[in-house]
């Protein structure tokens, strides 16, 4: 079996989280292992070795694991900001990038991203586990069949208490702490956009035209830290944080499709990516797990809660996409209910095999430009900010 020989550069949660599960992957090898702290290194090549038998190269520095080589790709996992800097190095020398998730810090960082991966032709992929979830897929797969007639809204967003991770930031070497100390905007909205911008054709004839954002005051985090004194430092009760607890986005589309995003990671709140698509014979909501379809509810399900709140499984089952009836029948394997699993077959088959990337650079750019956007729309009092056209650059 062909085999991608992986270099993983970040061991942070991420990081540490991937590489359990791609040891299990038999499409793949870990060659390479990059950290900017040594025992986060040590720890990864020690289980590495226990579990393979193989030895491998370990660094603090990106450079040198980029220049050592001995690998077909390079898995970046670090801290946001280190992302688009990492990718445009591999990139340059030639190196294909599998690179994770997280809003970026500029738009023109978007850009070099873009232009860098037209100018070297490296193979790029944005690894957005959630364009392979169970229900975003029925969902597309429903609609490219025409059962939600026209889409003309969709919602999402990252609703995920995060108050313990953010708040033991310093002791866990984590990145999300400074981020909201310094930062106010809708620092993660991949988990949502990515699967709604893919079923909107987004950078595929249709594309996002400009956003507005707000947020509210930051409250969640001073409020935990009082509630907990005995688990953090007594500092942050009073620290000021700039990040607002709730940041809501609205985007406009050229299609007439409008798109509603939420950041809520600092207030009491299920985990949930409030997945939605309104479409003008249908209606799914994550929220509720359930589909609402013209073609089922006259006869058997009524407008009444009662009648169709928890449906989900069936429409499900009806309706999978051909990647999850597989999946299914082969058994469900990896993390979030298995969507790394299907990211990274897609992943070393496209690494191996070439074609389109299944999630390209200007996917990655639209999205990512969605964080410094909404930032600086915030600090014009939720002013409408243009979000550019990356596909111009060809």
């Amino acid at each position: 079996m062909e085999k991608v020989r992986l270099g993983i550069v970040g061991l942070g949660g991420r990081g540490k989280y991937l590489s359990a599960m791609l040891l299990d992957m038999e499409g793949c090898e870990i060659c390479s292992v990059c950290d900017v702290y040594a025992d986060r290194v040590e720890e990864l090549q020690k289980t590495v070795k226990d579990k393979k038998g193989t030895d491998v190269f370990g660094t603090l520095d990106y450079k040198e694991q980029i220049a050592h080589g001995g690998i077909d790709a390079l898995v970046i996992c670090t801290a946001w900001e280190s992302h688009i800097e990492i990718a445009t190095a591999a990139m340059r020398a030639g190196l294909p990038v599998g690179m994770e998730v997280g809003g970026a810090y500029t738009v023109e960082d978007c850009f070099t991203l873009v232009r860098t991966q037209v100018e070297t032709g490296t193979k790029f992929m944005f690894l957005e586990n959630c364009c392979y979830g169970r229900a975003e897929l029925a969902v597309w797969n429903m609609v490219k069949q025409g059962l939600f007639g026209e889409v003309v809204h969709c919602a999402g967003g990252y609703q995920h208490d995060l108050r313990p991770q953010v708040l033991t930031g310093e002791e866990k070497r984590h990145y999300r702490l400074r981020n909201y100390i310094e930062r106010n905007c809708d620092n993660y909205p991949m988990h949502a956009l990515g699967p709604i911008a893919k079923m909107l054709g987004i950078n595929e004839g249709n594309r996002m035209l400009y956003l507005t954002s707000m947020a509210s005051r930051a409250a969640g985090l001073n409020d935990y830290a009082a509630l907990h004194p005995e688990r953090f430092q007594e500092k942050y009760q009073n620290q000021i944080f700039n990040q607002g607890d709730v940041i809501r986005t609205e985007i406009m589309c050229e299609n007439g499709t409008t798109i509603s995003l939420t950041l809520n990671t600092t207030c009491s709140h299920p985990y949930s990516r409030h997945y939605t698509v309104q479409g003008t014979r249908a209606r799914y909501c994550e929220e509720g797990q359930y589909f609402f379809m013209d073609i089922d509810h006259d006869a058997k399900m009524g407008d009444k809660p009662e009648t169709y709140l928890g449906n989900q499984k069936e429409y499900l089952e009806k309706y999978d996409h051909p990647i999850w009836q597989k999946f299914l029948h082969d058994g469900v394997r990896g993390g979030h209910g298995g969507m790394d699993w299907l990211l990274f077959e897609d992943f070393f088959d496209y690494i191996l095999h070439g074609g389109k990337s299944p999630i390209d650079v200007y996917d990655a750019a639209a999205w990512m430009c969605i964080t410094p956007l909404s930032a600086q729309s915030i600090r014009e009092g939720s002013r409408p900010v243009e979000i550019p056209d990356f596909t111009k650059i060809k």
